[in-house]
């Protein structure tokens, strides 16, 4: 039986938002892209750039059919469910075969941690799939940005872009969270836990 899983990868659209920290969810989505080697397009009416390949395609599973559906929804943040929900119920995909790659303020830069369910904890990305799903029931692989330090706000922090130097790094820590949700997707969410819950 074919069985259909979505990685989604959240962020804000445009150039004005290209190497934010609330982006690192889009850079996930566009490493699951590279290495499965198919583009993003924007099917009509669903509000999300996609790319389709098959789990066999990455190295996943045994079956040649499973589909798997790259997703950057092309809302601002606050609205990502909308794309969300669409796709989800468009391809049949299950609340418990969506992955959503998000950023995280409550990590040190580059700790990854991996859970099914619960609850937002502020996240207006995942507040907005929770609303849309009916569920908070999904998979999240959450990615540490860190803290701001001083008087800079949250919002500014997020929307703050990585500064050149951590660029390196960052492509280590995307590579990383990668790995970590065809893990995931392929072995299990307690297998995957263990191997890069940090």
């Amino acid at each position: 039986m074919v069985s259909a899983w979505m990685l989604v990868g959240l962020g804000n659209p445009g150039p004005d938002y290209e190497w934010t920290r609330h982006n690192v969810g889009f850079m996930t989505a566009d490493e699951f892209a590279r290495r499965g080697r198919v583009s993003f397009s924007a099917p009509r009416g669903m509000r999300a750039d996609v790319a389709e390949t098959v789990i066999s395609t990455l190295g996943l599973g045994t079956i040649p059919g499973d589909k798997l559906f790259i997703v950057k929804p092309r809302t601002y943040m606050n609205e990502s469910g909308q794309a969300v929900g669409r796709l989800a119920a468009y391809h049949g995909v299950a609340p418990g075969h969506i992955v959503v790659v998000h950023d995280e303020l409550d990590l040190d830069f580059g700790r990854l941690r991996l859970k099914n369910g619960g609850g937002d904890n502020g996240h207006n990305g995942l507040k907005s799939i929770r609303a849309h799903l009916r569920t908070g029931d999904f998979h999240r692989v959450r990615i540490g940005i860190g803290r701001p330090v001083g008087h800079q706000t949250g919002a500014a922090y997020v929307l703050g872009r990585f500064p050149l130097a951590a660029r390196e790094d960052l492509a280590v820590v995307i590579a990383r969270a990668a790995d970590a949700a065809e893990t995931l997707i392929s072995q299990g969410l307690t297998t995957a836990q263990n191997k890069f819950n940090g």
